[in-house]
């Protein structure tokens, strides 16, 4: 089995998530300082996309981003966690994108986007940070005029969390983080899902994820500071990890770099106390090379 030790490449931040190859850069999300935030590969000059710092959330909600994506005309997309909607960053200007209050049960959470500019948006299904039991919640769908509607042909999940989708465009895969497992669907031509299976069973909470080139995932695991390649069926054949005591918790991967053979891993501390991860500020991103590349892989 292939395996290697990530090398920090940038820190200073609050809890990072949600890493995303565009454009020649790295984009994540620096979800307590409510910021997405851009780097070049090998790390250096950082880019602020959008600061919502100083947004006020409707219905008194607190602002954390997370999930990202990309629209087919470029304007970049961001999940507001405890707002419930996803915002619309055209030009400088924010606005809501899609209203999904009505629609999620619980905070919602990570992102993908298709080629038709179609959001996957994935839920936790209950409020994490307010200790409520773990339940189940389904995907929601936004389509490309914004509207939005829940994938019952999905049926529930348990807390949704890092979302891909293929190169092909044929087949979605989520993990659920509170089921120990990675699921996938069909992915069919109007955005419907279907052919709902089990990809792999885990012995460890899957956080973020990304799709290989080969149809693998790549999968953050936080109690384990590590993410692993896996196969279609569970077999692990990669394992990237980073030193818990510098980088606390990986929650989430994404492959990037000039030939998409860079797997980057976002990495923090007090993912429960906000304040203190605001003011320790030692979320970080790592990087490592690796053997496949993403290819034309989302996000």
């Amino acid at each position: 089995m292939f395996e290697a030790t990530a090398e920090r490449i940038a820190t200073g931040f609050s809890w990072t998530e949600c890493p995303r190859w565009h454009e020649g850069r790295l984009v994540f999300s620096d979800m307590y300082n409510r910021r997405i935030l851009s780097l070049p590969p090998e790390g250096g000059t950082l880019e602020t996309l959008v600061d919502l710092s100083e947004r006020t959330g409707l219905d008194g909600a607190d602002i954390v981003t997370v999930g990202t994506g990309f629209l087919p005309d470029g304007r970049l997309l961001v999940n507001s966690m405890f707002e419930k909607v996803v915002l619309v960053v055209d030009g400088g200007e924010v606005s809501v994108y899609a209203d999904l209050r009505e629609l999620a049960v619980g905070p919602i959470n990570d992102m993908v986007v298709d080629a038709a500019g179609r959001a996957y948006v994935t839920q936790l299904g209950f409020n994490l940070w307010a200790q409520e039991t773990p339940a189940p919640s389904p995907i929601i769908i936004v389509e490309p005029d914004g509207s939005p509607r829940i994938a019952t042909e999905g049926g529930e999940l348990m807390g949704a969390n890092g979302i891909a989708i293929s190169a092909d465009g044929s087949t979605l895969v989520t993990a659920e983080a509170f089921a120990n497992k990675i699921t996938a669907f069909d992915l069919n031509a109007d955005g419907s899902l279907s052919g709902r299976r089990t990809f792999a069973e885990l012995d460890e909470l899957p956080d973020g994820l990304c799709l290989d080139a080969d149809g693998a995932v790549w999968v953050a695991q936080p109690p384990a500071f590590r993410a692993l390649r896996i196969v279609e069926g569970g077999e692990v054949t990669e394992q990237v990890t980073v030193p818990a005591a510098e980088a606390g918790s990986s929650t989430a991967c994404g492959l990037g770099g000039p030939d998409r053979k860079t797997l980057y891993l976002c990495c923090g501390f007090e993912v429960f106390d906000w304040e203190a991860s605001r003011k320790g500020a030692q979320g970080s991103i790592w990087a490592a090379q690796v053997e496949v590349s993403g290819g034309t892989t989302r996000p």
